[in-house]
């Protein structure tokens, strides 16, 4: 099969197609999970397979049986070095309306993709005018409902910056647009609270697991303070953040220190053990 092979299933049983009438398609009535593969496996694939989970029962979409789900994500992952696998669960098919079908079976696809570039160096990040609603409901999972971080993205790209910081409404950073947010004041990584607003990350819970980040708030203004930022997320490690508007950060050792903590646990995030 080729980097970009794609399959969708109806519980078990593999289709041609996304039926015109998938919730997901319609509503954003689903959730997705970005996986990075290396060397025929996915290392944080238990962390994907939990996060999914959660969300799915709190959302009440059925989770497809998990032997037959993990069996066809492994063979995906098994035949390729190097890249990234998506997937993505919907509630499944279901009439014109919001109210959610009894019993549907899920709708899930499974597709690959090369890689993302390498960014050049530390980032730029924008302070993105586009902020994320406070939902708790919501809050933490990767949920299909996107529009958010597609306008902040949209203002990444015009301010030809990397990445976007993303605030809640009240102005307080939650986030980039694609990562979660790292904060590292007096020799101490903190990390931004998700539970009213933004993603837990698969990267970030392993980060807060191993005890190299601390869950902590973070005021608005709390960044101009900083002695540096970074970004994680689970297809591309750890990020360090050069700049943020007119606030610049040289490089902290800090930053080498926690990159490495997390090569050793999966080389994948190494110089060595990135996939070309």
């Amino acid at each position: 099969m080729n980097p970009a092979a794609s399959a969708v299933f109806v519980g078990q049983v593999r289709v041609a197609s996304v039926a015109s009438s998938n919730r997901g398609f319609a509503y954003g009535d689903g959730l997705f999970e970005t996986m990075r593969v290396h060397r025929g496996g996915i290392p944080l694939w238990p962390r994907h397979l939990a996060r999914l989970r959660d969300g799915a029962g709190r959302l009440g979409i059925t989770v497809p049986e998990l032997g037959f789900l993990e069996a066809q994500v492994l063979a995906f992952a098994g035949d390729v070095d190097g890249g990234v696998l998506k997937l993505l669960l919907t509630r499944g098919d279901g009439g014109r309306g919001y109210a959610p079908p009894v019993d549907a079976a899920p709708t899930w696809t499974l597709s690959r993709h090369p890689l993302p570039p390498p960014l050049p160096g530390a980032l730029r990040l924008h302070d993105c005018a586009t902020r994320l609603a406070i939902q708790p409901a919501l809050a933490g999972l990767k949920h299909c409902n996107r529009l958010e971080q597609v306008l902040a993205r949209g203002e990444v790209e015009r301010a030809a910056c990397d990445e976007g910081l993303m605030r809640d409404m009240e102005g307080a950073p939650v986030c980039a647009t694609a990562a979660n947010l790292l904060v590292l004041q007096g020799g101490r990584w903190t990390t931004p609270a998700v539970s009213r607003c933004g993603v837990a990350g698969v990267l970030r819970s392993w980060l807060l697991d191993a005890g190299l980040v601390e869950e902590a708030p973070v005021a608005g203004e709390a960044l101009d303070d900083a002695d540096a930022l970074a970004l994680c997320n689970a297809v591309r490690g750890i990020l360090p953040v050069a700049s943020l508007g007119a606030r610049r950060w040289v490089r902290d050792a800090a930053v080498d220190k926690i990159q490495e903590r997390l090569a050793m646990a999966f080389p994948m995030f190494s110089e060595a053990g990135q996939d070309t």
